[in-house]
Parts: structure tokens; sequence; C-alpha cells
């Protein structure tokens, strides 16, 4: 099902190095006398103990992870309380309005259905139509605390392989990355997202990234495709949906059965790619204006093309919308655009998605 879902979120391309694995050894030759003050005892305790944190994490956020079937597809979740609620990822859940879900406890699927699906933010939830009883949900950490290096595991039912484990580390936060649309165009686009060399796959969408204290820190939601691979999958490149922002999306989920405040900053329009006399990507389009939205109070109007918002060049409804995932509601921010072959510039204050 997210195998469309693996790409990149910026632009570029990513160049592999291979290094001698003599190199990163020193070279040494394996003839060597070890020297007397070499902790060879120390090595073999320090893998015993990591292992068997492996193993406490595995066994502790396991049975909080689940197998969700949409229609012919089929994802990952993760319990989000006992009364049934399961997050997952929006892409995951699509169109459909009922699910099967299978847990660790469970011998035969049980029904679900939708609660509220936010593609925005590429965040669903959805609930069990009758709870069992030894429900375990999972414990969400603090995304603020999560450090490139942090061993993390990746939980889910990669390629329809239910309670799949992979592991690796935090390799970078902060990340904005854009999704591709099921029509082909841009998807959503996400900010703050964690980066992971954990295996994220078809399948790993909606499940859970963890971390050795077994605290839930992410959601993947899609891998890296490397562009000289005619979008092949990049390995090592995952990106997970930081737990502070699922937890943000879920509860007024829970709460109410929508999300009322995304704290995702917009203009108020919607938006084409054109493109210049060569080809090149050219700019946004304003295709519709939001009455009284952010854009139409700054006198904006359908078929201006937006070339930059603050410093940053806007070639592409992508670059818009990357743009706009870095900042916040009620900022003000200057928007250059061209009207009639004249350059222009307005003063927008951002309104909410």
């Amino acid at each position: 099902m997210d195998a469309s879902r693996i790409r990149t979120g910026r632009r570029g391309a990513v160049a592999v190095v291979l290094v001698c694995a003599a190199a990163l050894a020193g070279c040494s030759d394996p003839a060597a006398p070890a020297r007397k003050d070499e902790p060879r005892a120390a090595l073999p305790r320090a893998a015993d103990d990591l292992q068997d944190q492996y193993q406490k994490v595995i066994r502790d956020v396991l049975p909080s992870v689940v197998q969700i079937q949409a229609g012919q597809s089929l994802g990952s979740g993760v319990i989000y309380d006992d009364k049934g609620h399961i997050v997952t990822n929006a892409h995951v859940v699509g169109s459909e309005k009922t699910f099967r879900v299978t847990t660790a406890r469970s011998e035969e699927p049980l029904t679900a259905s939708l609660v509220y699906s936010y593609p925005e933010q590429d965040l669903a939830v959805i609930k069990l139509d009758k709870a069992p009883a030894g429900l375990r949900p999972a414990v969400f950490g603090g995304s603020d605390k999560v450090e490139v290096g942090q061993i993390v595991l990746a939980m889910g039912s990669p390629l329809g392989l239910s309670s799949s484990v992979t592991q690796g580390i935090v390799s970078a936060t902060g990340r904005t990355v854009s999704e591709p649309g099921d029509d082909g165009g841009a998807g959503a686009t996400i900010p703050n997202m964690v980066q992971t060399s954990a295996a994220i796959n078809p399948g790993n969408s909606g499940g859970a990234l963890v971390n050795l204290k077994g605290q839930v820190i992410g959601i993947p939601t899609l891998g890296a495709a490397d562009p000289g691979m005619q979008g092949g999958a990049a390995p090592g490149i995952g990106f997970a949906i930081p737990a502070s922002m699922v937890r943000t999306v879920a509860d007024q989920i829970v709460a109410g059965g929508r999300v009322t405040d995304s704290g995702r900053a917009a203009l108020g329009v919607t938006v084409r790619t054109v493109v210049d006399e060569s080809y090149r990507p050219a700019g946004a389009a304003v295709v519709t204006v939001r009455r009284d939205g952010p854009a139409a109070k700054a006198g904006l109007e359908a078929g201006d093309v937006i070339t930059r918002l603050g410093d940053s060049p806007v070639g592409t409804t992508t670059e818009l919308a990357e743009v706009l995932a870095e900042r916040k509601p009620g900022e003000k921010v200057a928007v250059t655009y061209e009207r009639s072959g004249e350059r222009h510039t307005a003063e927008v204050t951002l309104g909410e998605q």
C-alpha cells in the first residue's frame, strides 16, 4: 500500500561513498597480539546487556502494535488507549471507513471503524468496535528529547509480516518531508520529522518507532527514494512523525472527533505549479482564494503567481508547502507574487490550516 509513499522529502539526491572496511578498523594486522590492558571480558557482558534491553523493549511494546487491513491493503497501527482507539497514518486508512485489526492477542481479526482522518498531517484514528480485555496502550515519549544517535526499533507489519522489528538509530531530527499524493501530485508536507536508519518498508506505515526506554517517539510514515535508481528505495533513510505531533492530533480526535487546532500555517489559497518558456517550474499559481482568508485580506487574487515567501524562493506547490510547514499561524510574512507580468509584495498574517 505505502510503496508509493517512498520518495525523498527535500530536493536533490544523496551521494553514497563506499569506504574500505579495513580503513575503518585502522588496517590493523589480525595476527598482531592483543594488548594486555584490553577489556576483553567487558565486551560480551555489554553485548548481553544490550540484547536483554532490546528483548525487554520488544516484549513490552510489540503487544501495542497492530496490523490494519483497509480494503485490500495492509498497514500498521499503535494502540492509543484502553478504550480501543488506534492511531495510524491517514494513507493507511485511505478512503475506507471500516477495518479488520489483528492484535498480538487476537486469534481472529477484530472489527474497527474510522473516527477521523487528518491527511494534512497524515494521521488518523480508528476505534475497535469492541475493545477486548487486556488491551495494552503504548507509552508515547516526548519528541523534544529525541537526539541523533539514539538507538531505535521500528515495529509493524512490513510487507504483511506482522509483529516485525527492525533496528537502527535516529539519523536526524527536524526534517520537513513532502509525501507524494495518490494522484501523482503533492501529498502532505510534514515538518519536524524524525529521520531513522531503521528499515521502513511498505506495511510499516502507522507502526511504532520506539526508544530503548520502551517509549514510542514517532509513527513510521515513509522511506526515501534514490533518484538514481528510478524511484527505488534508498536503504537506511526512513521518516517518522514525531510523538508530540501524534499526541496533539490524536488527543483532539479522541476528545472531539476532529482536529480543530492543527498548529499548521496556511495562506488560505489553493495553488498549482506553473512553468516558464523553458518548461522549468516558475511559481505557485493561485487557483482559488478563501474568502476572508489571510491571502484575501492581503489583496492576493486568483491568477497571481507566488514566487517567494519571506526569504525562500517558491518554484512549485511542494516548495510552498515546505516553507509554510516551517512557519506558525499568526506569523507575518512577505509574499512576493506576479500579476499581469508585474512583481508585487504583500505582508500576510498567516492563518491556520
